[in-house]
């Protein structure tokens, strides 16, 4: 029955998001909004075509994780190292900002301080995936957007795994073991990486290349190896993919094997979204609606003009500043781990939960809006400013 379940909804899925997907085209709206549309109407809190969606949101973590590994293969180790050194003070910054600002807004609507400090610290964190999808990655221009956003992303991520490792607990209660552990763990990570890829990788490629099925394969598997020894040794898949996909990049066939992989990662970005519509619940979120709509719109109109100003800070132009803090201008999917990380510990009610998850909802639609309707981007639905 199971099975028969999931042919029924992926074909419903992708039946249904074609539908939305013209008719948002149409009317000229941002296609990812489609998904997320059609999500809230086919979940269990609309229709109810799709009564548990969670296992949906687990296979669409595929496509997050192809995300992060096609973003490594266009990274050089050295490259990354410099981007690192140069947005650490900007990422470290703005994320304290970001902290202290939300959660004054928490504690204004009556939150507790602890409750208040979990959503400050939630919500430091931008959107690897919204900010990422929205990238053209045909002009150079647009590839130091990537550059810069993934480096401050990365970190970002780095500072959520801390956070989830310091709400949970960590080794026991030994949290600077922990944090220590976790930096060997990537770092070493890295290192048997990169010598893989050297010895054998890059081997079986030259020595095969010509049957392109074991090549996709390959270079697919080979992303998922990362993110599977990353998740088992606690870190993440998506920061193993990353980590992956770096250790790539420097192979002679990475940008050919990232171009084979793109309609793959799309197709579970497709769930991801359609996922994050059909867990959402009007109805749960209503004690909460005022605040999540005040606190998101203080994120959108607040998080550009810091990040602007930090990345003005270290020497880019007024204009490019604005525009990577636009694009970054929104919660996170790991705003959603810290939620569950800090409720499964007894350190916040549901409806702080709740806040969190609605205040990610509304900022990601408000976010894709804006950036869509400013500037280039691979699903814009105008000419204009359609780039892929």
């Amino acid at each position: 029955m199971g099975y028969q379940n999931i042919i029924f909804e992926f074909v419903l899925i992708y039946a249904g998001a074609a539908v939305f997907a013209t008719l948002f085209l149409y009317l000229k709206q941002p296609v990812i909004l489609a998904y997320i549309a059609f999500g809230i109407l086919a979940g269990p809190w609309g229709l109810g075509l799709i009564k548990k969606p969670e296992h949906i949101e687990e296979l669409s973590h595929i496509g997050v994780i192809l995300l992060l590994y096609l973003l490594g293969i266009n990274l050089k180790p050295d490259r990354l190292f410099h981007l690192f050194s140069k947005t650490a003070i900007v990422t470290l910054l703005s994320s304290l900002v970001f902290l202290v600002m939300t959660a004054a807004a928490a504690l204004a609507f009556g939150f507790s301080l602890l409750e208040s400090f979990i959503v400050g610290a939630a919500l430091m964190f931008s959107s690897t995936i919204i900010s990422l999808k929205l990238i053209p990655t045909t002009a150079l221009h647009h590839k130091h957007t990537g550059e810069m956003m993934t480096s401050v992303l990365l970190m970002q991520d780095v500072i959520a795994i801390l956070l989830i490792i310091m709400l949970t607990g960590g080794q026991g209660e030994n949290i600077p073991l922990a944090i220590f552990l976790l930096f060997i763990k990537l770092a070493l990570l890295a290192l048997i990486a990169y010598a893989l890829v050297r010895f054998v990788i890059d081997k079986l490629f030259l020595r095969f290349d010509i049957i392109q099925e074991y090549t996709f394969l390959l270079a697919l598997g080979w992303g998922m190896l990362g993110a599977g020894v990353a998740q088992f040794i606690g870190l993440s898949y998506e920061m193993g993919a990353f980590v992956a996909g770096v250790a790539f990049a420097s192979s002679p066939v990475a940008i050919v094997m990232a171009e084979y992989l793109k309609p793959l990662r799309d197709f579970f970005l497709i769930l991801f979204f359609f996922s994050i519509g059909a867990q959402f619940n009007f109805l749960v979120t209503q004690n909460v609606l005022l605040a999540g709509i005040v606190i998101a719109i203080l994120i959108i109109i607040v998080k550009p003009f810091v990040f602007k100003l930090g990345f003005q800070f270290i020497g880019e132009s007024k204009a490019f500043a604005m525009e990577l803090g636009s694009r970054l201008g929104q919660g996170s999917e790991f705003s959603l781990l810290v939620a569950y990380s800090a409720l499964a510990a007894g350190l916040i009610d549901m409806q702080t939960s709740y806040l969190i998850q609605m205040i990610v909802f509304v900022s990601f639609v408000l976010s894709t809006y804006w950036v869509v309707y400013r500037y280039r981007t691979p699903i814009s639905s105008t000419e204009k400013n359609r780039m892929d």
